[in-house]
């Protein structure tokens, strides 16, 4: 697993890699990813995590990566659908803060059961909800300095297409990911974790 994990993430940045629509986009979208890779590399031996997590991981970083490709703004798939479902905007980013969700729920819930950090699970699950709103909005304050430093060249990376809501929905997506998250996967991610201890 390890393998193919690695191969399909280095095939996926080197293409995203190749002439994206603008460098200075691309590197703030994709090294999240980047940063992602070295800690699991780093702890891939000391405290591997659930193929579960894993696959999580890898599928978040694609999503980083193909937005930094294209801009989160003009995924041409994304194009599609405004067309076909009439939407005013190019909805890739909303998949994206809902997956910044989704995914970090996974870890976090990973880390403190494994850890033994909270007892309970409803008080697990609100301590991980609150982090992931946090985190969410620890991003959009990313978004707005990377803005605020870098002036107009750092549009494409705000990605809000003039909707004056951009930064709430985003915020708001990302809670109901790491809702859906812990409302989907627990019993699945339960049974991994068991082949862990």
């Amino acid at each position: 697993m390890k393998t193919l994990w690695l191969a399909i993430f280095t095939a996926v940045l080197i293409w995203s890699g190749i002439h994206p629509k603008d460098y200075f986009t691309w590197f703030l979208e994709v090294v999240p990813a980047l940063i992602g890779i070295v800690v699991l590399a780093l702890t891939y031996r000391t405290f591997p995590l659930t193929p579960l997590v894993y696959t999580l991981i890898l599928f978040h970083c694609l999503i980083l990566m193909v937005g930094g490709h294209y801009t989160y703004a003009e995924v041409p798939l994304f194009d599609y659908f405004k067309d076909w479902f009439g939407f005013e905007r190019n909805n890739y980013d909303k998949v994206g803060h809902f997956v910044q969700g989704f995914v970090p729920a996974m870890i976090a819930r990973e880390l403190l059961i494994r850890k033994a950090i909270i007892n309970g699970r409803s008080w697990m699950n609100f301590f991980i909800v609150c982090f992931c709103l946090a985190f969410s909005a620890l991003y959009e304050l990313i978004e707005w300095a990377v803005a605020e430093f870098s002036g107009t060249s750092a549009e494409a990376f705000l990605g809000t297409q003039g909707y004056i809501w951009d930064t709430q929905s985003d915020m708001a997506l990302a809670l109901l990911g790491a809702i859906v998250a812990l409302l989907l996967l627990p019993k699945l991610h339960d049974r991994q974790l068991q082949t862990l201890r």
